[in-house]
């Protein structure tokens, strides 16, 4: 084998590929060669013999290893680790196998996986398609630090995931699904939405999915949609929106002092939100100029101004101009076809 991978190197060959064809690693081949001539197999033990694999001679036997498994599958020890159930056994006077033999034949047999009792998975919640403003509106409630240590103001608000625009938004002293009903309500009718589909995303709080709560909804003919307990990634418009606010530089470094306070914080940060911050996954224009339908207009004339620009000095430019297409439809929580319906057809049970 060594003469076969010096003359392979001779003629070319890389050392790796050379020791892999005879079924040998570029280290033990260099251990072979340390200063010295070979004149026999020096490797420490031979990993194939007469073309069988070799096994160690203190291996279990199939019997044994069966034993193992079946003593691993007993009711009793259905969410005991190896380590508990070797300790159990020793008590009863017997020795089967090593913590580590049970652990490399539960592995070998694909049944090396947490041995207690496991929720069944939760199904993802419904996807929903916007491919304009006020279909899908996303809410949610977030904390307001006051100046008395374990006592917040909650920021009840509401954001449509077309636009990404602040549609209502309120402040109150404590969470109650009557606050975030009438916030609701307000919002409907100050979009002037009528009978067209519209679904509120919420996660699975408790003003979520109060009586009141989804009373307002059936009686406003909106479908309320939820995301799995604990999971935040559920309702992934509500917590960027939450990030921006507190990650905004004009937000107070000090807490609130009273809730007039961080209420006329909050009107202003809207304000600015829905009609200067550009947002990045809009291309850069407003919320609120997405949900007006002005964005169409301008984006088309930044590509306009760049196709000029490109065709004023091509060799500037190595391909093409940047992407102005506004995106056409928003996903909420994809995971299979997302469902569209028709604005007049009736939601589904």
């Amino acid at each position: 084998m060594s003469e076969a991978i010096d003359q392979a190197r001779a003629a070319g060959a890389r050392l790796g590929p050379a020791c892999a064809a005879v079924g040998l690693t570029p280290r033990t081949f260099q251990r072979w060669h340390r200063g010295e001539t070979l004149t026999a197999d020096a490797r420490r033990r031979e990993h194939r013999r007469e073309g069988r694999v070799y096994h160690p001679a203190n291996r279990l036997s199939k019997q044994e290893r069966d034993a193992v498994l079946a003593v691993a599958n007993e009711p009793r020890f259905a969410s005991s680790s190896p380590h508990q159930i070797v300790a159990i056994l020793a008590d009863e006077g017997r020795y089967l196998a090593s913590e580590a033999t049970f652990y490399r034949l539960l592995r070998a047999n694909d049944q090396l996986t947490p041995r207690g009792r496991k929720a069944p998975p939760r199904a993802r919640p419904q996807p929903w398609e916007a491919t304009g403003p006020n279909q899908v509106w996303s809410w949610d409630i977030t904390y307001l630090a006051t100046t008395v240590r374990g006592v917040f103001f909650y920021l009840y608000l509401i954001l449509d995931i077309y636009s990404r625009k602040i549609v209502g938004w309120e402040v109150h002293s404590e969470e109650s699904a009557e606050h975030a009903a009438d916030l609701v309500e307000r919002a409907h009718l100050r979009e002037a939405i009528g009978i067209a589909l519209l679904v509120l995303h919420a996660d699975n709080g408790s003003p979520m999915k109060g009586g009141t709560m989804l009373s307002t909804l059936q009686r406003l003919g909106m479908v309320p949609s939820f995301s799995r307990p604990g999971v935040s990634n559920d309702n992934p418009f509500s917590e960027s929106g939450f990030a921006t606010l507190k990650g905004c530089p004009a937000f107070p470094d000090k807490p609130f002092a009273s809730i007039e306070q961080a209420r006329a914080w909050v009107a202003e940060f809207v304000a600015w939100y829905n009609e200067t911050h550009r947002h990045s996954a809009l291309k850069f224009v407003t919320p609120a100029q997405r949900h007006r339908g002005e964005d169409a207009n301008l984006l088309a004339q930044r590509d306009a101004l760049y196709q000029a620009a490109k065709a004023k000095t091509p060799e500037r430019w190595s391909g093409p101009t940047r992407n102005w297409e506004p995106p056409a439809s928003v996903l909420l929580n994809p995971g299979k076809p997302p469902r569209r319906q028709d604005p007049q057809q009736e939601p589904s049970p």
